[in-house]
């Protein structure tokens, strides 16, 4: 194998360690800081969190949109999603069924079909994420956080923002917390540019589209906290409560990820893509919302298929790539 190959690839994996740690050491420092100001829990699990748990995603794909590797920035979003769903629920659900008798999960699934339906648009509408779009994307999220936050102040169940109370348990100020806000700040971009200048190399070094770095090893490692989250839910039979947090990590991907990235430039969409990435998107969306919808819980059988999805999907890409 070519020794830039090789190099590129130890160093996208670097970046994507850097960016994991630097995630969770910037909520973690950012919960206990606005728990020190005396700042509503509910108020941190609606903003803080849930921005910051989604901070990899957002500052890889406005690096990978400033440098101009659309391929990058886009397959990350339209990844994640496919891997938050297949990958995240699926495997996870071979150990112990997930239900989706959640209270209110119903609401979040119909915004994420709302939330791609916008993203479907931008795709092959206007064939790209530009400042326009981009201001319409964010201000569905400013939106969809709104609503969350009308709703649980006034008593309502919301399963989306369950899953940040392990965050919310250990809130404190110390002198850890500004190491932990300091750290994350400055990993956060670090690992960002290391993951995009050399997955951007390491495409142009095998001579496959951005994307396919985008969709398989930035979508793969930046999902990797929530398939870990969820794996360990099945473990304790508790994974019902996760499919909130896929669901909101899917709207926040297009809505969050996806607004930032066309107010930070203008991305455009790769034929290939519109061909087969966002139809699997598509169908992954609307397999997840089926279920949700429906009520019918995602066992094992169904997690076979999903995670059987999954690899299809990738083998293909791999083929595509002329890997095989």
């Amino acid at each position: 194998m070519d020794a830039a190959i090789i190099q590129a690839t130890i160093l996208i994996i670097l970046g994507l360690a850097i960016l994991l740690v630097a995630g969770d050491l910037l909520v973690r420092g950012a919960v206990g800081l606005a728990a020190a100001l005396k700042i509503p829990a509910l108020l941190i699990s609606l903003t803080i969190v849930a921005f910051g748990t989604s901070a990899p995603e957002l500052v890889v794909t406005v690096q990978a949109v400033l440098k101009g590797n659309d391929g990058i920035a886009l397959g990350n979003i339209i990844g994640s999603n496919i891997a938050n769903v297949l990958l995240v629920l699926g495997v996870p659900a071979l150990i112990y069924p997930i239900t989706t008798h959640v209270p209110g999960l119903r609401r979040h699934a119909v915004f994420m079909l709302a939330a791609t339906a916008a993203f479907i648009a931008a795709a092959y509408v206007a064939g790209r994420i530009d400042t326009q779009i981009g201001g319409v994307l964010f201000a569905g999220i400013i939106i969809y956080v709104g609503y969350m936050w009308f709703r649980a102040s006034h008593g309502g169940n919301e399963p989306v923002i369950d899953e940040v109370e392990e965050y919310l348990e250990s809130a404190s100020v110390s002198l850890k917390t500004i190491a932990f806000l300091a750290l994350g700040l400055i990993g956060l971009p670090a690992g960002a540019h290391l993951l995009v200048s050399n997955g951007a190399s390491l495409a142009a070094d095998l001579g496959i589209r951005e994307e396919l770095i985008g969709l398989t090893i930035v979508a793969f490692g930046t999902s990797l906290p929530e398939l870990a989250t969820v794996f360990a839910a099945a473990l304790h039979k508790k994974s019902d409560v996760a499919i909130g947090g896929v669901i909101g990590s899917n709207i926040f991907n297009i809505l969050a990820v996806g607004g930032a990235a066309g107010l930070a430039g203008t991305a455009y969409f790769d034929p290939a893509s519109l061909r087969f990435d966002i139809p699997v998107m598509i169908l992954a969306t609307l397999l997840l919302s089926f279920y949700v919808l429906t009520r019918r819980d995602i066992g094992r059988l169904t997690g076979f298929a999903f995670a059987g999805f999954y690899l299809v999907f990738i083998f293909m890409l791999a083929q595509s790539a002329g890997a095989f």
